[in-house]
């Protein structure tokens, strides 16, 4: 198929474009294959270029023969084009919708965009699981590579390469993965080094009504246990709906086949649910018309911060068996693709001070979310303008890096990165120039040859030039666990990313300039103070040379 097909008007003149924070300009409006462009010839007019897969949904309204297209993003920005002429205005309309709603991944712009910068380090090689598995086999033995998965024929949502105690062997992974939705055997997401514990993550047990059991899955899990310890299964659902996952042919383990494991039900919502309360809390952000009341009864009725909390406190607890009470977990849900990776995920930032720095966090998503098999693909189809919503739409990630946000929030100085970092992963997540983010799991990703094709995202946001606007100016290095508060007081509405476009952050952006100048500035009184004090030195150290005998 050729873009042109699609564009039926490639260009307008007199084009009025309104968008926040810029004053009204106009210009000349150009489709091409993959972007949204309006160039004006005022002299110091930022033009616009808008990726066509960025777009959510459109409105048209007329008024004469102006037209008005009033475009709503996925990074939540609101964009209106007046546009003289209706047939103009339906043509650019239709045209729109048609290169924004691609079938076709391989049509998408990561497989046509050639970078201008220079390459310094290949992303797709940048964290390959036996680079992150020498990590482990450092302090442990307990543990090895399995290449069972090679061709991704027993499970097509786990990568080539998973982690697994040693005593389990390939046959018996095998065996586990017929019993566990998806194919998804338990794998280990994480080691605790100050105490041996870990963390597994898996699919649920397929045991059914008939209480189906699985000696080889019984005994892996049992392996991860230390002698007379017990372990926590964590399970993302509430009693009931594991109850009713049953009656199809899902379920969750029964104890007198796992006695030595505790199971805990922890409610996390996702799906639908999600997306509705992404909608609510869109919608009621862009109303400007609210009183205080109407305003902080629409927050509460979307449910936004009652799902952060939720997984927040779910982390908590997985952080705190594995710390305090020295105890393994093994976490799933249903499918173990959305909320056992929010809360796995999460767990670590809290536990593990190298997942608060940028290369261990990049290192995280890559590990817990891309090769873990978060559906990207899927749940990142639409944001919170779309109408045609499908079942799979989910802002799973973006719930994550909200909770990653909120830990941020309260331990400033523990973080390498800066809101700006988790800001930007969320506007690639849903639209990009990389491949990072394209397709649902490791499997699509290789049939898609997405690391000859595309570019990685970490080749571009690991140069220094773009590392420096993501590095946080406070951070000092944190070897300890933190333990973020997880009462409804400590956490807050991210206006990063959903106040952004409404209300400048003029004022925000001048004192965290100022904040850095600061910072600069004491770094440089303290090199001047500790050269003082060596100068110093020196002079007593030759006075007491010259006043011995």
């Amino acid at each position: 198929m050729e873009f042109a097909e699609l564009i039926k008007t490639p260009r307008v003149d007199n084009v009025m474009l309104h968008r926040p924070f810029y004053p009204a300009v106009e210009g000349t409006l150009c489709l091409t294959g993959h972007h949204l462009i309006l160039s004006s010839r005022q002299d110091n007019t930022e033009e616009l270029w808008l990726l066509h897969s960025n777009i959510d949904a459109i409105d048209k309204r007329f008024v004469g023969s102006l037209g008005t297209i009033i475009i709503k993003c996925k990074d939540l920005r609101i964009i209106q084009l007046d546009i003289p002429g209706m047939e103009e205005c339906l043509n650019i309309a239709s045209s729109i919708e048609a290169l924004s709603t691609l079938d076709s991944i391989t049509l998408m712009y990561p497989f046509f965009y050639r970078p201008m910068f220079e390459v310094v380090e290949d992303g797709w090689h940048a964290f390959l699981p036996e680079h992150e598995f020498e990590l482990y086999a450092a302090t442990t033995s307990e543990w090895r590579l399995s290449y069972v998965n090679k061709e991704f024929a027993v499970c097509p949502s786990y990568p080539p390469i998973v982690i697994v105690p040693n005593s389990i062997d390939d046959e018996a992974l095998r065996k586990v993965a017929t019993f566990r939705h998806g194919g998804r055997f338990p794998v280990l997401s994480y080691y605790h080094p100050k105490n041996g514990m870990v963390i597994m993550r898996s699919g649920q047990p397929l045991t059914g009504t008939n209480g189906r059991r699985c000696k080889e899955d019984e005994k892996l899990i049992n392996a991860t246990l230390r002698t007379g310890k017990r372990g926590y299964i964590i399970d993302t659902r509430s009693l009931n709906v594991a109850q009713q996952a049953r009656a199809k042919g899902g379920g969750f383990e029964q104890e007198a086949h796992y006695p030595q494991w505790r199971r805990i039900h922890k409610s996390i919502e996702r799906y639908h649910v999600l997306q509705d309360s992404l909608i609510k809390l869109v919608e009621a952000c862009n109303d400007q018309t609210h009183s205080m009341d109407r305003w902080l009864s629409k927050l509460e009725a979307s449910n936004w911060l009652t799902h952060i909390k939720e997984i927040l406190t779910t982390a908590c607890l997985v952080a705190q068996c594995i710390d305090r009470e020295g105890a393994s977990i093994l976490i799933h849900g249903t499918e173990g693709t959305d909320s056992t990776l929010q809360v796995a995920s999460l767990a670590q930032i809290i536990l593990e001070p190298r997942s608060r720095t940028i290369r261990g966090f990049e290192a995280l998503i890559e590990r817990e979310w891309l090769q873990a098999g978060h559906p990207f693909q899927h749940r990142c189809a639409q944001s919170a303008y779309c109408s045609s919503k499908q079942k799979w739409e989910s802002p799973v990630f973006l719930l994550f890096l909200d909770c990653v946000w909120q830990i941020l929030r309260q331990f400033p100085c523990s973080f390498e990165f800066n809101e700006h970092f988790l800001i930007m992963l969320f506007e690639h997540a849903y639209a990009s120039q990389f491949g990072t983010f394209l397709g649902n799991n490791e499997s699509e990703r290789c049939k898609l040859k997405l690391q000859q094709k595309t570019m990685s995202l970490w080749s571009w946001v690991n140069r220094p030039s773009e590392l420096s606007k993501f590095t946080n100016p406070l951070f000092e290095a944190n070897s300890l666990v933190i333990w973020p508060s997880v009462a409804p007081q400590s956490l807050q509405l991210w206006e990063g990313v959903f106040l952004r476009w409404n209300r400048s952050s003029k004022y925000l952006d001048e004192a965290y300039e100022e904040m850095v100048n600061i910072i600069e500035y004491n770094k440089e009184l303290q090199a001047k103070v500790n050269l003082l004090r060596r100068q110093l030195a020196e002079l007593e150290t030759e006075d007491g040379i010259q006043e011995s005998p």
